[in-house]
């Protein structure tokens, strides 16, 4: 009878120091605060916003405060997940054989960002920025790093992504932009989220903002030929190598024949400028512009 007693006291010890364990441990589990993320697909906003403020997808159309945008973003978080840290904002766009341009740099530099990037093909069509949200929000997840992710984005093959975060505990919350008609998120995706949000036109409209056409493009100027617009280009070439050396080169040529967004839409500004002619709509005098450009590149490598 004693054996029993002293085993009945021995087990009733272990259950008060188990007890005192898991308070302890609740304990710090409420002292450590709930992290979350942002996940923007930069194709979808893009397409998305400049179609609501510019009227158009093409992004050579509108110009993007990358950082006044990631900043207001960052704030709604605050507001929706208000007993939570950020843990960052990761910025999903293509690029040319995945190498920076000017703007994708710039954000990559603004704190708290990490900029990924999917290929960009001839089409000019993202390859591989699912794959790249996929395996972000999963990692996340499953390390418990997040407990919450704001989606920025509208694409069907995001639903595994969601999937897989949400299979390891994560609650994922779709953000979308207005849509002047219609609806610009598939609708398996809507269905899977745990919650859903719109930022509307009043959200954007200080970051996003359509670039005037220039004075002369209504003059009825005489238009050029391409020998005009291809010696025009490599005069911007000699002048764009002179102001950023030759490392700029180094690191431009492996894209030939094509030129980083940023690149691109000053050529053409300068040119038109120098021309006084638009060059908008003109794919041969286009493609004579960065013929032109590249041809003194090359010759100077």
């Amino acid at each position: 009878m004693e054996a029993m007693n002293d085993d009945l006291a021995a087990l009733a010890a272990r259950i008060d120091r188990t007890n005192e364990l898991l308070t302890r441990m609740l304990a710090e589990v409420a002292k450590t605060p709930s992290t979350h993320a942002i996940f923007v697909d930069a194709g979808y906003l893009y397409a998305a916003a400049g179609r609501l403020i510019a009227g158009t997808e093409d992004r050579r159309a509108f110009d993007l405060d990358a950082e006044g945008l990631i900043e207001a973003l960052i704030d709604r978080a605050r507001t929706v997940f208000a007993d939570s840290r950020l843990l960052r904002v990761y910025w999903y766009d293509g690029a040319r054989r995945r190498i920076h341009t000017a703007e994708q740099q710039s954000i990559a530099e603004l704190p708290d960002v990490k900029v990924r990037l999917g290929n960009l093909n001839a089409n000019n069509q993202q390859k591989g920025v699912d794959s790249l949200i996929r395996s972000d929000l999963e990692s996340l997840a499953r390390h418990r790093a997040i407990s919450d992710a704001a989606l920025l984005g509208g694409d069907e093959d995001l639903v595994s992504a969601v999937e897989a975060a949400q299979g390891y505990g994560a609650r994922v919350h779709l953000w979308g932009i207005e849509a002047p008609e219609g609806r610009n998120q598939a609708e398996p995706l809507l269905w899977e989220v745990d919650s859903q949000r719109t930022l509307d036109l009043d959200f954007f409209k200080p970051y996003v903002s359509r670039r005037t056409a220039p004075a002369y493009e209504a003059a009825g100027a005489t238009r050029p030929t391409r020998e005009d617009v291809r010696f025009v280009g490599a005069q911007i070439a000699a002048k764009w190598l002179a102001a950023r050396g030759r490392e700029s080169l180094v690191e431009l040529l492996p894209g030939h024949p094509y030129l980083p967004g940023s690149v691109d839409q000053d050529l053409l500004v300068e040119a038109e400028g120098i021309l006084q002619y638009s060059l908008r709509g003109q794919a041969d005098l286009r493609r004579a512009l960065r013929d032109g450009f590249w041809e003194h590149l090359q010759a100077q490598y």
